[in-house]
């Protein structure tokens, strides 16, 4: 009898091997196109580097803490907390753990499926009945299923889901390199409004020394109360102009604090003036753009995966072969149900093959088709933007060093000309008039100033983010990696 029980287990066995084995050599027919990275026309060079500053040969590159660059402990230390606390990165790292688990979802299909079912039941059988009487039955079955992948349909799922993780892992670190970015603009923004409100301080201690001085003349009698007026109203325009500056800075501070994961309550910075210099950014080539930007990496991917796509719905074009089994043990008492005689088997096979479906396949394989080009054109655009991107910071910084050197010789003539008011207006020789028209001249000369260095620095910081920050593509998580790897606090 035991032999008879592993003689049927053995034939259960083989019908389930054997097949499989003999399907698993027909699988493998990839039904997705080959993929090649969508060609984009890549300039030989940046256009507006003419006339760039290039960096030193020992900072051919950018590095990951690219902020370092501009030499402010104050942003460094704030940069460090952007990865940590801010929301929106911890939602996007959130949606590359679903991405993962999507991975390792898909990847079950190779699989068969069992299940166990065990069941007891108690009948009574009618006086009419062949078997008269009361009986129980009890059955502990196990139950196989598998699907076999012919046509790569699971296959094809799972680097679609591949792909779609390393774009979301992409799309992480743009979400980073954005955040970082941003920080760094509203601080450098945050400093510029620090040094507007110091140059309005000393502006209006400056105009109240002027409103002194006509004061004094108006009560000697050598000036009239018109002038007295007049420089009165200038210093009272010009603090209000300065109580102005404040709402900006708050605001900025606030930005800061969101963008940090803190309450904007209870975050503030300490006013301190801007003093350094955008740094050498080094520009490189723009064929490298493609493999450092992670925009431009999660658009490509995204069409790596409609591509895989076009796999699996092709892939319904053909028939579906699944293998089923079951076995275990089946008796009406409890005590005999494991036993030799109560074990049973049973496996079979079934070819399935749609006939007539009005249709819905042939749209879905345009469905993907359309979807794969759509993705493809995403992809080139973002390539054309960041490319344009580059192209306005390079500009933007070329042209603003050469106005704000412009810039500063119309300062030193402006503070010159109000000198020369102001000399002539105590000889009594000139009207309060020309002082206050120089006055203004030098105030706007100088807020132009300090606005070019404050733009000089935030298009430093767009620059960096538009070359992508120092991240590159190698970074990407392997298909290895999205497999095996698992995530902190079994995510």
């Amino acid at each position: 009898m035991k032999n008879c029980q592993q003689s049927n287990r053995s034939a259960f066995l083989h019908f389930l091997i054997l097949p499989s084995s003999f399907f698993l050599l027909l699988a493998g027919c990839n039904l997705a196109p080959s993929y090649h990275q969508p060609s984009v026309q890549t300039p030989p060079a940046f256009k507006e580097t003419n006339g760039w500053k290039l960096a030193q040969p020992s900072d051919g590159v950018i590095k990951g803490k690219w902020w370092e660059s501009f030499h402010d402990p104050q942003l460094n230390a704030l940069e460090e907390q952007v990865a940590i606390s801010n929301q929106n990165i911890a939602a996007a790292l959130e949606n590359f753990f679903a991405a993962r688990a999507l991975v390792k979802e898909a990847r079950s299909g190779y699989y068969p499926t069992v299940s166990i079912d065990p069941a007891v039941s108690k009948s009574q059988a009618g006086h009419n009945a062949v078997a008269e009487g009361n009986y129980s039955a009890f059955t502990l079955p196990a139950d196989a299923s598998w699907e076999l992948d012919l046509w790569d349909a699971v296959r094809n799922t799972v680097r679609a889901d591949v792909y779609a993780a390393q774009a979301s892992a992409a799309t992480l670190e743009n979400m980073k390199l954005t955040a970082q970015a941003e920080l760094a603009v509203d601080y450098y923004e945050l400093r510029g409004q620090d040094q507007m409100i110091q140059l309005f301080n000393d502006t209006v201690k400056a105009y109240r020394d002027s409103l002194d001085l006509t004061t004094t003349l108006y009560q000697t009698g050598i000036d009239s109360e018109l002038d007295e007026a007049q420089a009165d109203a200038l210093l009272e325009t010009t603090l209000a102009q300065a109580a102005a500056l404040g709402i900006q800075r708050a605001q900025y501070e606030h930005a800061i604090a969101l963008l940090v994961g803190q309450p904007a309550s209870t975050f503030s910075l300490h006013a301190a003036p801007a003093s350094t210099q955008p740094p050498a950014v080094p520009v490189g080539l723009p064929s490298t753009l493609l493999e450092r930007r992670p925009d431009v990496a999660s658009a490509e991917r995204t069409v790596a995966e409609a591509n895989a796509q076009i796999g699996v719905a092709r892939a319904a074009w053909f028939p579906t072969l699944s293998l089923t089994g079951s076995a275990g043990y089946e008796s009406t008492s409890l005590s005999s149900l494991v036993s030799p005689q109560s074990f049973f088997w049973s496996v079979g096979a079934s070819l399935s093959e749609t006939l007539f479906d009005a249709g819905k396949r042939k749209a879905a394989d345009q469905q993907a088709w359309a979807n794969y080009r759509s993705m493809a054109a995403s992809y080139r655009q973002t390539v054309l933007t960041a490319f344009q991107q580059v192209e306005d910071n390079l500009a933007a910084l070329r042209i603003l060093a050469t106005e704000t050197q412009q810039q500063d010789v119309a300062v030193k003539a402006s503070q010159k000309s109000l000198d020369l008011s102001m000399e002539r207006y105590r000889l009594g020789i000139a009207s309060y008039l020309n002082v206050i028209a120089a006055q203004e001249t030098l105030l706007g000369n100088q807020q132009t100033a300090v606005t070019l260095r404050m733009q000089q620095m935030v298009s430093s910081v767009q620059l960096i983010m538009a070359l992508g920050g120092g991240w590159n593509t190698s970074e990407l998580p392997s298909s290895g990696k999205l497999v095996l790897k698992s995530s902190p606090g079994g995510k």
